[in-house]
């Protein structure tokens, strides 16, 4: 790669490839605040990941003259291969499982490179590998071939999810020491948000491409959307910019931020950190906060729909429902299903904003012990009949759920320093990928042994609530042990020059670093925040608009 031999406006450096990390230090132009849109628009395009669902059904019909009785009983490898049978809902839905678990898998292989490599060249390979993904899934839904499906959407796209979701960690925080969880929560925002978006486009547009059929327009959405989402990403990645070394902002004090427990100004190298016990307490918190989440998240629907529905349509829980009471009972369901969206967006950035002001650990405490006094209230409302407070309490649960997943990029910064916090969060991510698996097959597995003892379906929901609230508890404990590191795994000095340099940008621009990125934020700047804020207020409006039914 080419040495760099001075500095050209934008922070741009001659002799450097287009997508290498010298290219993205920032000049005296520019201003902080075009960062946050530039991650928002890779991560509201990687959060469709939460709207996948709409593919599901219309997947499973895509062969119209496909004979359900001769294909019954299909093995797994038949489906992956077969041109003349529809594919089952439980195959396909495998995608999303596939996407998740390569999100952390791929995140904690590539998080120490991204470091080395800069937020440009990551968020570019991240648009090619989940706009890429997408392209190759509607290929395989094209000419029917579940394995492309998997391949492509699954195991090529979760490579671009985990790359989308953590590139914008690092330089985030290091653009906002002041604010590290504002910064990331407006990013990690998008990631729940990027459903409310993301799901809507791609009914219109299965409704578009198929004349009304669904299952005939899945393909061409699928690779519509994955064009479109490369190009979104890929804006979002050469928007990026990296502070010079040393830059802070304007009248900031690091000892401002240093009076607060638990926060260091010295570096832990990725090597060393995930070795702590730090580190695997907090791997623990967010494992517990995401399972129980999830947890509420795959029961919300049927859970309100099998304790309030006849009571949502006027009728006793005892009155045999009609097909049109049934209609308006999943419509609230769907309702419901649009809060938790738009309280999952909303929790990220409220909660991680929150945190800059009461702290990392406690912020989790409120998570825990709010959580453990909500989730064990649940059952009571359902049996109260209590249906609005139920899903007021769904609602800031779901905040919590996304507050935890936007707050922990600082609280790795606040224990681990800034120096490596994207790799070493890219390396925490692995317990999101055992929560994905955790959180549904422990609910899945409780709910169909009370099935089977004979328990009301109304009633079997109750005792999964108080084992979510007692992984709660084991959660607050683990918090409750994070101390600072021991003074032993911080870097040298020497250490700490080794690793800068590998990023090959604090010869160019530490002598700038006063002068640097003071710029007004402009004309630019309110068209980068449009360009992202108007799709993410269109979803909010959408979402609101299915939830409106809930209080008719």
């Amino acid at each position: 790669m080419a040495q760099a031999t001075g500095v050209l406006s934008g922070g741009e450096i001659n002799g450097a490839g287009l997508l290498d990390r010298e290219r993205t230090v920032a000049g005296p132009g520019f201003n902080r605040w075009l960062v946050p849109p530039a991650a928002l628009a890779i991560h509201l395009c990687i959060g469709m990941a939460y709207g996948f669902s709409v593919f599901w059904l219309p997947m499973t019909k895509t062969l119209a003259s496909a004979d359900a009785a001769a294909c019954a009983g299909q093995s797994v490898m038949s489906e992956l291969f077969t041109t003349q049978c529809n594919w089952t809902v439980p195959m396909v839905s495998f995608t999303f499982t596939l996407f998740i678990f390569m999100l952390g898998v791929s995140a904690a292989l590539w998080g120490g490179w991204l470091e080395h490599a800069g937020p440009r060249k990551s968020g570019f390979i991240a648009a090619l590998c989940w706009g890429g993904g997408m392209v190759f899934g509607g290929i395989g839904i094209m000419i029917h071939q579940l394995w492309l499906v998997w391949l492509g959407c699954g195991i090529l796209g979760g490579v671009g999810q985990g790359l989308g979701y953590i590139t914008p960690v690092s330089t985030l925080i290091k653009w906002f020491p002041d604010r590290r969880g504002m910064a990331t929560g407006f990013a990690i925002m998008g990631y729940g948000g990027g459903a409310m978006i993301g799901a809507p486009i791609a009914v219109a547009l299965m409704g578009a491409f198929g004349n009304g059929n669904a299952s005939a327009g899945a393909a061409a959405t699928m690779i519509a959307m994955g064009v479109i989402y490369f190009i979104a990403m890929s804006m979002g990645a050469f928007g990026f910019r990296t502070p010079p070394e040393g830059w802070r902002p304007a009248g900031w004090s690091p000892s401002e931020t240093l009076s607060k427990t638990l926060i260091t100004n010295r570096h832990v190298h990725l090597d060393k950190a995930w070795k702590t016990p730090q580190f695997w307490c907090i791997w623990g918190v967010l494992c517990l906060n995401v399972s129980a989440g999830i947890g509420v998240i795959v029961m919300a629907s049927p859970m309100f729909q099998e304790i309030f529905g006849p009571l949502l349509v006027g009728a006793a829980s005892t009155d045999v429902v009609t097909a049109a009471q049934k209609a308006g009972i999943a419509a609230a369901a769907a309702g419901l299903v649009g809060l938790i969206s738009l309280f999952n967006s909303v929790g990220r950035i409220f909660w991680a904003s929150m945190s800059d002001f009461m702290g990392r650990k406690t912020t989790y405490v409120a998570f825990f012990v709010l959580g453990m006094i909500l989730y064990c209230s649940m059952p009571t409302l359902g049996h109260m009949g209590a249906a609005g407070l139920f899903v007021a309490t769904v609602c800031l649960i779901l905040t919590m759920y996304g507050g935890g997943f936007a707050t922990v990029p600082a609280y790795l910064a606040d224990v681990f320093g800034t120096q490596m916090v994207g790799a070493i969060h890219g390396r925490l991510l692995t317990a999101w990928s055992a929560a994905g698996i955790i959180g549904p097959v422990l609910i899945a597995n409780i709910r169909e042994a009370q099935l089977h003892a004979g328990v009301p379906k109304n009633l079997v929901y109750d005792r999964t609530l108080y084992i979510l609230a007692g992984m709660l508890l084991v959660g607050l404990i683990c918090n409750m042990l994070v101390k600072p590191v021991d003074a032993k795994n911080y870097m040298t000095e020497q250490e700490l020059e080794a690793e800068r340099a590998l990023t090959r940008s604090r010869n160019v621009v530490a002598a700038d670093a006063a002068s640097a990125a003071r710029g007004s934020f402009g004309m630019g700047g309110a068209l980068a925040w449009l360009a992202v804020g108007v799709p993410f207020l269109i979803g909010v409006w959408i979402a609101l608009e299915k939830a409106f039914v809930l209080f008719k």
